[in-house]
């Protein structure tokens, strides 16, 4: 049975870390590391987090200073273990069988980079929608909009190594996903939803519009694209973020196909 280290920061989530936690232990797949940095949280969160500690599984590392989001996650990459990394943030969830479904077809297609669908959720946990995955993406695919959350991602180390985050202060699992793309070429979507993504009122990722000037540097950094081709993908992931919110219908039926 493969390895899975799992990397989940943690900045002042007191209220939802031990549930994200617990989505993790009750994987149906057993063979996983899961290592927690914390980013200097000034409120309960690492108390929340010692009581797991007696499980050898769950390792605790705490930042002498605030890293960011992908400072925090490269301390995790550095020291995983395991052959496949995946990512999990302390106030998402994984379903049960995530990790089993998603190792299983890593290694039956012989695949280096995968993701899968998964569910929105509000702040108390309601459900509120599927965000559906394409069956494939590629490196150009990515430049026009971000198909995968990061919750949902698992790459081979055995084959890539271990690659690390950009340090760019939003946007940071995207230019990964580039990274990565560039890599092996093609990622792989597994046709399941199998994470919840809770989308809180404070979570950096909510505010679309401070995002698009790290969208745009990092198409130029990390894609490598001209002002005319990074004004080009800007303007198709503005549109397909506009049909995507509008009408998830036409979203999944044709940008998913």
């Amino acid at each position: 049975m493969e390895s899975v280290s799992i990397i989940m920061p943690a900045y002042n989530v007191e209220d939802y870390i031990e549930e994200s936690i617990r989505s993790v232990i009750e994987q149906t797949y057993s063979n996983w590391e899961l290592i927690i940095i914390d980013d200097r949280s000034t409120d309960q969160t690492i108390s929340k987090v010692e009581p797991f500690l007696a499980d050898n599984r769950i390792k605790l590392l705490v930042n002498e200073c605030n890293l960011g989001g992908a400072g925090t996650r490269n301390r995790g990459i550095d020291m995983a273990s395991g052959r496949f990394i995946a990512f999990l943030d302390s106030d998402d969830l994984w379903s049960p069988e995530k990790l089993e479904q998603q190792v299983d077809f890593m290694l039956s297609n012989g695949y280096q980079f995968c993701f899968t669908g998964y569910s929105n959720i509000s702040e108390t946990g309601k459900y509120l929608n599927e965000v559906e995955c394409p069956k494939k993406v590629s490196f150009s695919d990515l430049l026009k909009s971000n198909y995968i959350g990061c919750l949902t991602v698992m790459y081979d180390t055995a084959t890539l190594g271990k690659q690390s985050m950009p340090l760019y202060r939003k946007r940071q699992d995207y230019a990964l996903w580039l990274k990565l793309l560039k890599l092996t070429g093609q990622a792989y979507g597994l046709q399941s939803s199998l994470a919840q993504y809770r989308i809180r009122g404070g979570s950096l990722s909510k505010s679309k519009v401070d995002a698009i000037k790290f969208y745009w540097q990092i198409l130029r950094d990390v894609g490598k694209c001209s002002v005319a081709k990074s004004s080009y993908n800007l303007l198709c992931y503005l549109s397909i973020v506009c049909v995507k919110k509008f009408s998830p219908s036409i979203y999944n039926n044709y940008f998913l196909k």
